[in-house]
């Protein structure tokens, strides 16, 4: 029944009866099965709260629209959340205190985690085991206990989840972020639309029943899934074919920038070095998909379009998005290597497997984890066809809330932060990769061989950055002599010549020759001191991994 309905579905996406088909389908059946799933949903945040309202009521809409597992006594009994807070404003702890409480009366029921609930987790280790455990769980005083880092976030978590499975081996932990929503981004005839079209929590269901996986991640579509600071090249090339393209047409002439079919992009398409991750990449612009509704002329588009420009530093990227393709659920189980963090869910056991090297706050933790796991478990690490929509900045406000790593000031913003993490974050992942190869970490591999990695890492990812920031300085001074061009009839067009002048000041200020992220990379002193932290982080590994499997069992986890 839910196939036929699927494809009726999928065989016109825009046709709204045929959604509400499927989703009553899945309500008329949502008495509770033998051997059905719980589920905790586990969603760390920081300082979002209104991400984290958005990502509450997707998940209550979620339920409401597929009904999973039935409702008892008011409450989607099957479902529960743990709102993992690593807050440093005040109103923010409170308003995510409060969203907790709202959604629970209003049946999905949610766990707050704040720092106090925290710290008495880690109270409950011994001071000698909580010492050796930093790697882990960091070494923070308890009055500066907020914006620990995802990763440490998720990893204290994990003792709170274990105290919340205790004994029961039908529970599912799934870890999303909060600027995620339960749905798919698709393009129709009439535009793009986001839609409740998949029951995340019956198919995962069903997986971990009828397979033998242990872990299981998913994608996203809407927004990258990368940093700006690896998108900046690519996003160049557009905007520059978009002004090249808009300086030949009339200012006053209808806009023509509707014409093409919006391209489906996946990660190649937004990452300036995605051959290192195997892609093939593409030297061709992508046009912009004006999404302006009535009759407008090129001079609205233009506007339209500058306005956008300043997501860009935020994540968004105005034009390459990913739409979800329809595949039936088994055929796009594979086998996996890289964790997607806002997106993957496991069983219990699979708590043994805590964030990696979390102390370092780098970025690519995913991926690194991903690379152990798959050399540990093989085919019980897969992937499926079960993206959530990523929505970088939050409707209303223009911009996002906070992320680690990034400063505002006034118009400017500086990636400095998320840019050397992210450089030190491929280090570390590209190093893994080689030494998951050599059989790291079930076999232990000398410090000489693991110095010998990462340097040879360090020089390659040295080399790729260096030529990759040549090219984006090329970049911005085309893009500015086209924006300042005579020839250009945008230089009557005020607030759009502003936006342009920002995004151009902005993008000299992050990925210029003077570059603050570049020059610190490029500063030898402060490599040697990443490096020795990385060569540190990985010989300890192996330690940290039996010490934690340790704490876990001593709580009840084999």
């Amino acid at each position: 029944m839910f196939d036929a309905l699927e494809a009726a579905l999928w065989q016109e996406p825009e046709n709204e009866g045929h959604l509400q088909a499927y989703q009553q389908a899945f309500r008329d059946n949502a008495a509770e099965e033998d051997g059905q799933h719980r589920f905790i949903i586990v969603i760390p945040v920081a300082d979002r709260p209104h991400h984290l309202q958005a990502c509450l009521a997707s998940t209550l809409t979620l339920c409401e629209r597929f009904g999973y597992g039935g409702i008892r006594e008011g409450r989607y009994h099957r479902v529960e959340v743990l709102i993992a807070d690593d807050s440093n404003l005040e109103e923010s702890i409170q308003r995510h205190r409060q969203l907790g409480e709202m959604f629970t009366h209003r049946g999905l029921r949610c766990h707050y985690f704040g720092q106090a609930e925290q710290l008495a987790q880690l109270a409950c280790i011994d001071d000698i085991t909580r010492k050796r455990l930093a790697p882990i769980i960091g070494d923070i005083p308890s009055d500066q206990f907020g914006h620990k880092g995802a990763s440490i976030m998720r990893n204290i978590a994990s003792l709170k989840l274990r105290e919340m499975v205790g004994d029961n081996d039908d529970t599912l932990i799934y870890f999303i972020d909060s600027d995620q929503e339960f749905q798919v981004k698709v393009a129709t005839a009439e535009g793009d639309q986001d839609r409740y079209a998949i029951n995340y929590l019956y198919q995962l269901d069903r997986i971990f029943r009828e397979t033998n996986a242990t872990i299981l991640t998913g994608k996203v579509v809407g927004d990258p899934p990368v940093s700006p600071s690896v998108m900046a090249g690519k996003f160049l090339d557009d905007v520059i074919a978009f002004l090249q393209r808009m300086r030949d047409l009339d200012g006053s002439g209808g806009c023509s920038f509707h014409d093409g079919a919006r391209v489906n992009c996946d990660d190649a398409a937004y990452h300036d070095m995605a051959d290192l991750f195997g892609f093939k990449t593409s030297a061709e612009s992508f046009d912009y998909p004006c999404d302006l509704a009535g009759e407008h002329n090129h001079s609205a588009c233009l506007n339209h379009f500058a306005a956008k420009l300043g997501r860009f530093f935020d994540g968004e990227h105005p034009t390459r998005k990913s739409y979800y393709t329809h595949q039936p659920l088994d055929e796009s189980i594979v086998a996996a290597r890289t964790v997607y963090t806002g997106n993957y869910c496991f069983r219990a056991e699979a708590l043994r497997y805590f964030i990696p090297f979390a102390a370092l706050k780098l970025r690519m933790a995913g991926p690194v984890l991903g690379r152990i796991i798959k050399a540990e478990i093989g085919e019980r690490f897969v992937s499926a066809n079960l993206p959530m929509l990523h929505k970088r900045t939050v409707d209303g406000l223009g911009e996002s809330e906070f992320r680690p790593g990034i400063e505002r000031r006034a118009e400017r913003v500086d990636l400095s932060g998320e840019y050397e993490r992210q450089f030190f974050g491929d280090v570390m992942l590209f190093t893994m990769e080689r030494l998951t190869a050599m059989g790291y970490p079930q076999q232990a591999i000398t410090e000489g061989e693991v110095r010998q990695v990462v340097e040879q890492v360090e020089r390659q990812m040295l080399e790729n950055y260096t030529a990759r920031q040549q090219q984006i300085v090329a970049r911005i001074s085309t893009l500015r002599a086209l924006v300042e061009s005579p020839r250009g009839w945008w230089q009557g067009e005020v607030a759009a010549s502003a936006a342009f002048e920002r995004f151009l000041d902005n993008m000299e200020e992050n990925f210029g020759e003077r570059a603050v992220g570049f020059v610190q990379i490029q500063t030898a002193q402060h490599r040697l001191a990443r490096r020795e932290a990385i060569i540190a982080a990985i010989r300890g590994y192996r330690d940290d991994r039996l010490l934690w499997q340790q704490l876990l069992h001593d709580r009840g986890v084999e």
